[in-house]
């Protein structure tokens, strides 16, 4: 049943990704090739900016806008224009299938288009990447870790990764590692923390759904045993029928993999009033402000010892003396860091990065097929995230995941674990 739910998530994600994704497959190579006239090259950005993720969509904006303004805006004769888009709405509170597509039919009709930073959500980015593709724009996630958006491994779903690029050529590459590198994180440390029965819950979106299966096929290769895997409801008027099922089957740990806006703040807070013994788990998805403080519609603090959150963000001091001096830069425009920051701030310098390099610093044409191919030739970056290179999937080579508690409210970095 977990799995048709979530093969039923995946395809009416894709439904979108089809629709607009239908058109122009006879221009492929000549997309592929297009060369950006004038002197402005456009990168997009796509971001939930409104809605319960509205916090970690503005950290990885503001991320990339600080990059941009070290670069003075410019590479070398071109200059850098940002078009910050949201991909979220009201209505549903987080990201939106269709706005999404709006955003990337933004970016593949604007002829100076010559990059798409996006998008944060691995739903979000199953539905951009294919129009992208077909119209050769270099994308670069900055925090979408569903496995299947690059690679066959398992964890990936039937038909994945080959149906988000149609033109047959890799355009996506994310600076964030994947759900398998997550998910040993996860399993590693349910079992330091004495977990032997986990029960699974996850949102049945996309970024949930793929989460839940990676750590599940992690978890049977590590002998941890998973006593039940389900979907819960997005946005119920209440958690405690499915708490107390849960609590039936007698789980010492749960994993809750999920975004905040799916409704896991209230479930987080059922489950431990069901089973006040049981330690709650969160994915990457929860690793946000509005899940960790009650003052932003967060968990109760009475509940903060009973979660740990796995997040590819890192305490600043483990990573090079790089980030520290984001850090403070970050500080000083934007205010206190958060997670995801960094990641945008990457993303945005590594296709910053790759524009200079296609284009001789700025003195060539800039062709997008020459700035994708940059991007992949990506080798030993020195970064604020450590030293990686971009494989030939479009995955980092980077494998550390960071570990948090929440302490009154806040998230606290515990440790890092190397997947």
């Amino acid at each position: 049943m977990w799995a048709l739910k979530c093969a039923r998530a995946a395809a009416a994600t894709l439904a979108a990704a089809a629709a607009l994704s239908g058109c122009g497959s006879k221009d492929r190579a000549a997309t592929g090739a297009t060369r950006i006239r004038g002197k402005t090259l456009t990168v997009y950005v796509s971001a939930p900016l409104s809605g319960a993720s509205r916090a970690s969509g503005m950290a990885v904006v503001d991320g990339v806008r600080l990059a941009s303004a070290q670069a003075h805006g410019r590479v070398g004769e071109y200059q850098i224009a940002l078009k910050v888009l949201d991909d979220a709405t009201v209505q549903r509170g987080g990201w939106d299938p269709g706005q999404t597509t709006i955003n990337a039919r933004a970016a593949v009709l604007d002829p100076t288009t010559i990059g798409y930073v996006g998008e944060v959500n691995s739903g979000a980015s199953a539905i951009s990447i294919p129009p992208l593709n077909r119209a050769g724009i270099a994308q670069v996630s900055p925090t979408s870790a569903a496995v299947g958006l690059t690679s066959s491994a398992p964890g990936a779903f039937p038909g994945e990764p080959q149906k988000y690029y149609p033109s047959g050529v890799r355009t996506f590459v994310r600076v964030v590692p994947n759900d398998t590198v997550q998910a040993i994180a996860q399993v590693r440390l349910q079992q330091s923390m004495g977990c032997t029965r986990v029960y699974v819950l996850d949102d049945g979106e996309v970024d949930g759904a793929d989460t839940a299966r990676s750590y599940l096929v992690t978890a049977q290769k590590a002998g941890l045993r998973v006593i039940g895997i389900q979907a819960f409801v997005r946005g119920a008027t209440s958690y405690q029928p499915l708490a107390l099922g849960v609590a039936q089957m007698h789980p010492d740990c749960v994993l809750i993999s999920a975004d905040t806006e799916s409704g896991a703040v209230p479930l987080t807070t059922q489950l431990v009033a069901a089973m006040p013994e049981v330690k709650i788990f969160g994915s990457a998805g929860l690793a946000e402000t509005t899940y960790a403080d009650p003052a932003h519609g967060g968990i109760p603090l009475a509940v903060d010892s009973r979660v740990v959150i796995t997040g590819p963000s890192l305490d600043p001091r483990e990573y090079p003396a790089a980030a520290r001096a984001f850090t403070a830069a970050f500080d000083h425009r934007y205010g206190s860091l958060q997670p995801g920051s960094i990641f945008g701030y990457e993303a945005m310098s590594l296709l910053l990065s790759a524009i200079d390099r296609a284009t001789e610093h700025g003195t060539k044409p800039a062709v997008r097929s020459q700035v994708r191919a940059a991007l992949f030739a990506t080798r030993d970056r020195p970064s604020v995230l450590g030293t990686y290179s971009i494989d030939g999937n479009g995955d980092t080579t980077l494998r550390r995941y960071g570990v948090y508690g929440i302490v009154a409210g806040r998230l606290t970095f515990w440790q890092s674990i190397v997947a």
